[in-house]
């Protein structure tokens, strides 16, 4: 688990998501075992810069020359990403080569990276209920990598994580384990008893919360997770994948639809406002908060994920119209270049 779920703010990114930021965990009953450090298992840190907070997480290399896979909501928010490679100690930057909400799957790409050693991966089609399993990863975030054990209760499971604030994403197809994951353990292998990797640790219960021991914690299968890995390598953008930077607007998006600033009854359909960076695109034409963003490049919005889903699509540095209704009522329209921003 991110220990970045159990705080979240609205994050203020160019589709508007959820930012997660940093909590720390409390001392949980459960044994787990620190381990030497598994080869390709590394350790994640993030900034949230606009939320002032930092996450942390957990990590597979892939390759020796640095790709690392790991969960989106490890990385959601992240303006700055830090990789640890717990063997050797040394500390990369990575960037984000892609990623997809929906499936909760992120790939990083760290920078002068070789030589790096990698995990073995399983195959995910053949696990059974009742095979016994073990989830590595960094536990509570304090950089160190301990291991917890359980077995498979379900295959096929589906969860809608959520962090508190959002309708959350509805992740399916995943493998129930009891092992007890903690916060920190997302993004980290759950491996099988020959050591090869069948899962990526996910969610230690529906709503990314650490819960008591009694409820089932989450893995996505590593059948899964590779198919994304291979279509972002590929470069092939989609609705669900993303595929490197994240466009930019500086605004954070109301959770509901239309409250109605200075509207009364007649409050116009679309994505309120919540928040706007200072020194953002948005800011530089003048949107505020409270203001209605109703039209993208002339296609109108009806609801915040309208909105989000709009803005995943485009690049930073694209041009884009931005048509918005004021607290006043007035309507207004203007050309938003925009920026480069965190991760969705």
């Amino acid at each position: 688990m991110n220990l970045a779920r159990r705080l979240s703010l609205r994050t203020l990114l160019a589709a508007a998501f959820v930012a997660l930021a940093t909590a720390v965990a409390a001392d949980f009953a459960f044994a787990r075992s620190t381990v030497v450090p598994n080869a390709g298992i590394v350790i994640v840190r993030t900034n949230l810069a606009y939320q002032d907070a930092s996450a942390a997480g957990t990590g597979m290399v892939l390759t020796s020359s640095g790709e690392v896979l790991t969960n989106n909501h490890v990385i959601h928010g992240a303006t700055s990403i830090k990789v640890v490679v717990p063997q050797t100690h040394r500390t990369y930057t990575a960037t984000v080569a892609g990623y997809a909400v929906g499936a909760d799957v992120a790939v990083l790409r760290l920078k002068g990276a070789s030589g790096l050693a990698t995990v073995t991966l399983g195959n995910s089609s053949t696990l059974r209920v009742g095979q016994a399993v073990r989830a590595v990863g960094n536990a509570q975030g304090r950089g160190v990598l301990a291991t917890a054990t359980g077995t498979i209760t379900g295959l096929r499971r589906s969860i809608t994580a959520s962090d508190g604030e959002s309708g959350g994403e509805r992740l399916t197809g995943l493998v129930e384990t009891n092992a007890p994951l903690q916060p920190g353990d997302s993004g980290g292998p759950l491996l099988d008893s020959s050591g090869r990797v069948v899962g990526m640790n996910t969610a230690a219960s529906s709503s990314f919360t650490f819960r008591p021991a009694a409820d089932a914690a989450y893995a996505i299968p590593i059948n899964k997770a590779q198919t994304i890995v291979r279509q972002i390598d590929a470069g092939r953008s989609s609705a669900t994948v993303h595929i490197g930077g994240t466009a930019f607007l500086g605004v954070s998006i109301a959770s509901t639809v239309g409250t109605g600033y200075g509207y009364g009854d007649a409050a116009p359909t679309g994505a309120v406002i919540a928040g706007v960076v200072t020194g953002s695109p948005a800011d530089r034409v003048g949107l505020n908060r409270g203001d209605t963003i109703t039209a993208v490049d002339g296609r109108s919005v009806a609801t915040p994920n309208e909105i989000i889903s709009r803005l995943l699509r485009k690049a930073p540095g694209k041009t884009i119209s931005i048509t918005w209704i004021d607290t006043f009522g007035s309507s207004h329209t203007a050309a938003v270049a925009l920026a480069s921003g965190p991760p969705q």
